[in-house]
């Protein structure tokens, strides 16, 4: 749904819609659990229900947690490319 919903707000009609393979009430109760989470904001118009993407906390989430350990990865991989080229050198 996150997915669906970082090309643009949809309403809940729909995101039911485009996934034909959940019934109505389960989309209904995982929009409930975003909503919590701070991950979408609901407006409504009318009848329907439009459900936006707020893609702040997962910009915070990456920031916070997955960054630094990206950094790490990267600093081992280039690590790991010195110590192959060390070896290829010595094995010339």
């Amino acid at each position: 749904m996150l997915d669906r919903l970082r090309d643009g707000p949809q309403t809940t009609g729909a995101l039911c819609e485009a996934l034909p393979e959940l019934d109505r009430c389960t989309v209904m109760q995982h929009l409930s659990v975003l909503e919590k989470a701070g991950l979408i904001a609901i407006e409504r118009r009318g009848r329907e229900r439009w459900n936006h993407l707020d893609a702040l906390p997962i910009h915070d989430l990456q920031r916070r947690w997955i960054g630094p350990y990206a950094a790490y990865a990267v600093s081992m991989l280039g690590d790991l490319s010195d110590a192959v080229e060390g070896e290829v050198a010595s094995a010339e």
